[in-house]
C-alpha cells in the first residue's frame, strides 16, 4: 500500500467518521441506538396478525433487499484514534459487494464484516478502491445461495422517475424511502477537494448516514446508482449506474480505476466571460490555466490577463470534443469519464483569439489525491 492511501485513510479516520459522515452519508458504529446484538432479535416475528397487502413499492422492496448489506470496516486509523465506520453495500453479479469509497476509508488495509438481511454475518476483503468516483469494491468471504445479485441499469435516468434508496440509515438495516430523481448530470464537489464528482443522480429519496454504498433502485429492481452522499434537506445524490459500469469492473480485476485527465484549470463560460472575451454565446469552457507538464500543454492555452474587474481574457474557450458539444464543465467531466481513458487523443474545437480553431491532444491520467 502506498504512502498516499495511507495518508488518505489517517485523513478520512479523523475527519471522515465525523465531518465526512455529516456530509457524506456514512456512520460511526455506535451511532445508531440499535447494537448489532439487538438486531437478530429485532426482526424476530412475534406478531401473529395478518400481514397488510403493501404496495409496488412493497414488491420491489421484496425483490432487491436480500442483497443489500451492512458494511462496518475497521481500520489502523490516524491522528483520531481507530478508524471506524459503517455503511451500505450491495451484491453485485460476480459475487462481490459494491459499496462507497469513503465507507472503506480509501484503503484496502481495512477489517470489513458484512451483515447480509437475513441476519448472516461474515468477512470480506476490499479488492479495489476509486476516489475519484467514490466506488469500492468488496469480496466476501460468503454469499448466501439465496441471495441474487443487482443489475446495473443500462437505461439513463430521467427527472421524474420513481426510485427507493435501500439500506442502514443510522443503523436501521434494511430501510427504504421512497422518491424521485429530481437531476441528472451533476457534478458533486466533496469537501476539501478541486474536483468533481460526475455523472452524479440527484434524489429527494431519503438519504442519511449509513446509506452510503446502497443501491438506489428503479421501479424494475435495477440499480440506478449507488447511494453517495446527502446535502441539505430533501436532496440526496448517487453515483450514477453508467460510471459504476465503467468503474467497477476495474476495481475487481485490477484494484484500481484509470481516470482521464487534461491538466487545465477551468471556469464554465457565463455571461460575463462572454462579454470580457467577445463571445457572441454564453457556453462553453474557458480555460483558465494550463498545467506544466501536462497532457494540455503546448495544445491549449490559459488566460493571458485580467480585466480591471479581474475577469480572466485570453485563453481559449472549448465548445466541443470529438463532435459532442461542451456547453458546460458537467458536460466535460462526464465527458471524460464515460467516454474516455488515458492515452486516447481527443479532437477539441475551441474559439481562440476570436476564431474557431481545432487541435488534438493526448489525454492523461489523473494524479493520486493529496490533502
Amino acid at each position: 500500500m502506498s504512502d498516499s492511501r495511507v495518508n488518505r485513510r489517517q485523513f478520512l479516520s479523523l475527519a471522515g467518521a465525523s465531518g465526512v459522515a455529516a456530509i457524506a452519508g456514512c456512520a460511526e458504529p455506535g451511532a445508531s441506538t440499535i447494537e448489532f446484538d439487538q438486531r437478530e432479535t429485532a426482526s424476530v416475528e412475534t406478531d401473529d396478525r395478518p400481514t397488510a397487502d403493501g404496495s409496488v413499492y412493497t414488491d420491489v422492496y421484496k425483490a432487491t433487499v436480500d442483497a443489500v448489506t451492512l458494511v462496518r470496516v475497521r481500520g489502523e486509523g490516524g491522528f483520531g484514534g481507530p478508524a471506524q465506520g459503517e455503511g451500505s453495500g450491495f451484491l453485485h453479479p460476480g459475487g462481490y459487494i459494491v459499496t462507497n469509497d469513503h465507507v472503506v476509508f480509501s484503503s484496502e488495509d481495512v477489517d470489513v464484516q458484512v451483515q447480509y438481511n437475513s441476519g448472516e454475518w461474515t468477512g470480506g476483503d476490499v479488492i479495489g478502491t476509486d476516489f475519484y468516483s467514490d466506488l469500492a469494491v468488496i469480496e466476501p468471504d460468503t454469499v448466501p445461495e439465496n441471495v441474487a445479485p443487482l443489475a446495473l441499469s443500462d437505461e439513463r435516468p430521467v427527472v421524474g422517475q420513481e426510485v427507493l434508496a435501500i439500506g442502514n440509515p443510522i443503523g436501521l438495516e434494511g430501510s427504504m424511502s421512497q422518491g424521485i430523481v429530481s437531476g441528472v448530470n451533476r457534478s458533486v464537489s466533496p469537501a476539501w477537494h478541486d474536483f468533481s464528482y460526475p455523472n452524479v443522480v440527484q434524489t429527494d429519496a431519503a438519504v442519511n448516514p449509513g446509506n452510503s454504498g446502497g443501491p438506489l433502485v428503479g421501479m424494475n429492481g435495477e440499480v440506478v446508482g449507488v447511494v453517495h452522499a446527502t446535502q441539505g434537506e430533501n436532496i440526496g445524490y448517487a453515483i450514477s449506474a453508467a460510471l459504476s459500469e465503467r468503474v467497477i469492473p476495474a476495481l475487481i480485476n485490477h484494484g484500481e480505476f484509470r481516470h482521464s485527465h487534461m491538466g487545465i484549470r477551468l471556469i464554465p463560460v457565463d455571461l460575463t466571460i462572454a462579454q470580457a472575451n467577445d463571445l457572441e454565446e454564453a457556453t462553453g469552457i474557458f480555460v483558465a490555466a494550463v498545467s506544466d507538464g501536462g497532457p494540455a500543454d503546448g495544445t491549449l492555452e490559459g488566460s493571458t490577463d485580467t480585466t480591471g474587474g479581474g475577469v480572466p481574457v485570453g485563453g481559449d474557450i472549448i465548445r466541443s470534443i470529438d463532435g459532442e458539444p461542451i456547453p458546460d464543465n458537467h458536460a466535460l467531466s462526464t465527458f471524460l469519464a464515460l467516454q474516455t481513458d488515458p492515452g486516447d487523443t481527443i479532437s477539441l474545437t475551441v474559439i481562440r483569439d476570436g476564431s474557431e480553431t481545432t487541435v488534438e491532444m493526448t489525454l492523461g491520467e489523473r494524479p493520486e489525491p493529496g490533502f
